[in-house]
């Protein structure tokens, strides 16, 4: 199980190999995302709060990245975090995520970003529930469910 200290340890010494790695242009991203999609995963956008389709659905499922389709999350370790954004406790796998510190906005934050194709996923706080208590917290637009229904 991750830590907060494993997540500082990997934005300072490097973080886990990815199992594969997936690298396109701008334009093929483009060309596979909405514009929407596109602003977030690959421009570091926000959406706003309680905006997304995922904030407040619990369906049984894995999350994939919204890019690449690599498994991110599970729907087992999602919470409610009221923060207006889906919250994970934990990746799927310790190399699923990629972990960078991140100094705009006038903080310092931990980005996660998927560890295969560096879409941007949002943010990693050490606020969530125990036991880890970290909380992923997630752009709804770039991830996708796969419902094991």
């Amino acid at each position: 199980m991750l830590t907060w200290k494993n997540i500082i340890d990997f934005t300072v010494n490097g973080n886990p190999l990815p199992d594969k790695r997936i690298e396109k242009t701008d334009e093929e991203w483009k060309a596979e995302l909405t514009p929407e999609q596109f602003m977030i995963t690959r421009l570091k956008g926000t959406e706003r709060p309680f905006s997304g389709e995922h904030c407040s659905s619990f369906s049984s499922g894995k999350y994939n990245c919204a890019c690449c389709g690599t498994p991110l999350f599970d729907s087992t370790i999602k919470f409610d975090s009221s923060s207006g954004w889906p919250s994970f406790t934990q990746p799927i796998k310790e190399n699923a995520v990629k972990y960078h510190k991140d100094t705009t906005h006038g903080m310092i934050r931990v980005e996660i970003v998927c560890n295969t194709c560096d879409s941007h996923l949002g943010h990693v706080f050490p606020d969530g529930p125990e036991p880890s208590g970290l909380r992923y917290c997630v752009n709804s637009l770039s991830i996708e469910l796969e419902d094991e229904n």
